[in-house]
């Protein structure tokens, strides 16, 4: 019933069509700009480059969300989109090729804008969305981007086969479109931004999460679990080929299984932070995702899938967590910056760890491997509920019957 009150609240339901929306364009996108870069100049590396590339602006989150704490959050979600529908219209329009520093250019400034956005984002949507319901709505949220996932990245590698890398980024072009629409009709109310950034200036966000005994263990185990994701991400075809003996192709109905724990856990992940504390529903997600993790060393078609599922239930409980605690325990004033430095530091392992990994899978057997990175992940699950680092409150107010 939360839920539906959440999707009958206009605000929400335009928030989330907007996210579904440019949601798409985006993971189409993302997909499709490592096969451009590889068709252009045949180079695996420079491949991987370009989803590096779109997830480097997140190393300076801090930076970019003290830009949103400025700026009007309503007008920047906007004026983001349209200038990210430019960006992708003048890619389509002169193409790549010959001038892959451009597409590498444009990636940049995408992930600069998402960045952005994801800050502004967390702000309008603290300042719109009932605190009661905030946990529903960020699982709504999550449940729309996995959604995406399972269904944009065919469309852009199905649109690139056919029409090329163009056609794609026109894709991405009218998604940002559509999506500004959505957030121009969003009833916000406008706060007077600062002239300056205050005390703290744009390490604000940091000394917000450290100071805080809710919001720091949630952080400190987001970032330790996205770690372990990396270890695990990177051990993926390492499992399909050589434990499972499948083609590389089969990391695809993999990847299926796990988008649908994802969207399976954002339709009930509300309910479940009423009714347990913050602490404890993260630690029982990251607990499923370790067990999941160790038992992907098990040579199993139907284990896999089975703990491909599992991982997409546990891994986004701690995400879901820390993101609805920054929401509820931050004062708008530096709500951008928080959002945006935990950002940092939850996302930045996972790139970190996939380097790494991608050494490890050469070195260590698969079967020694993931059952240490999901005894990892069953540590961090212990400690974060065990640890005296905050009060076990529940992680939010009750929703009335009528809700």
């Amino acid at each position: 019933m939360a839920v539906g009150r959440v999707l009958r609240d206009r605000t929400a339901g335009l928030f989330l069509t907007a996210v579904v929306v440019s949601g798409f364009g985006s993971s189409a996108m993302t997909l499709a700009a490592g096969i451009w870069v590889k068709s252009l100049t045949g180079s695996d590396a420079l491949a991987a480059l370009a989803l590096f590339a779109v997830w480097l602006p997140v190393l300076f989150g801090p930076l970019l969300g003290a830009v949103a704490d400025r700026l009007p959050r309503k007008p920047l979600l906007v004026g983001a989109n349209v200038t990210l529908a430019v960006l992708m219209a003048g890619l389509a329009a002169v193409g790549a090729e010959g001038r892959v520093w451009l597409l590498f250019a444009v990636l940049v400034l995408y992930g600069c804008g998402s960045v952005l956005m994801d800050s502004a984002e967390s702000a309008v949507v603290a300042g719109t969305v009932a605190p009661g319901l905030l946990g529903d709505f960020n699982g709504l949220r999550m449940m729309a981007n996995e959604g995406m996932k399972l269904v944009a990245p065919l469309t852009g590698a199905g649109l690139y086969a056919r029409f090329g890398g163009g056609a794609v980024a026109l894709l991405d072009a009218v998604s940002f479109a559509l999506a500004a629409c959505l957030y121009a009709l969003l009833r916000v109310r406008r706060t007077a931004r600062p002239s300056s950034l205050g005390p703290g200036g744009w390490t604000a966000g940091l000394r917000q999460l450290w100071g805080s005994p809710v919001l720091r263990p949630l952080v400190l185990a987001a970032s330790a679990t996205m770690l372990c994701a990396g270890l695990n991400g990177a051990a993926l075809y390492a499992v399909v080929d050589g434990t499972l003996g499948h083609s590389p192709a089969y990391a695809g109905v993999l990847s299926v299984a796990q988008g649908l724990g994802s969207v399976t856990v954002g339709l009930f992940a509300g309910a479940l932070t009423r009714r347990l504390p913050g602490r404890v529903f993260a630690a029982a997600g990251i607990a499923v995702f370790g067990v999941a993790v160790g038992l992907r060393a098990v040579p199993s078609d139907a284990v896999a899938l089975t703990a491909c599922a599992l991982i997409g239930v546990g891994l986004p409980c701690v995400l879901i967590a820390a993101l609805t605690a920054v929401q509820r325990e931050t004062p708008d004033a530096v709500l951008g910056r928080t959002a945006a430095t935990a950002d940092t530091l939850m996302m930045s392992p996972n790139a970190v760890a996939l380097g790494i990994g991608a050494g490890l899978v050469a070195r260590v057997d698969i079967t020694v491997l993931l059952p240490l990175v999901g005894a990892g992940a069953v540590l961090t699950a212990a400690l974060l509920v065990t640890g005296r680092r905050g009060p076990l409150a529940p992680a939010g107010p009750p929703v009335s019957a009528e809700a």
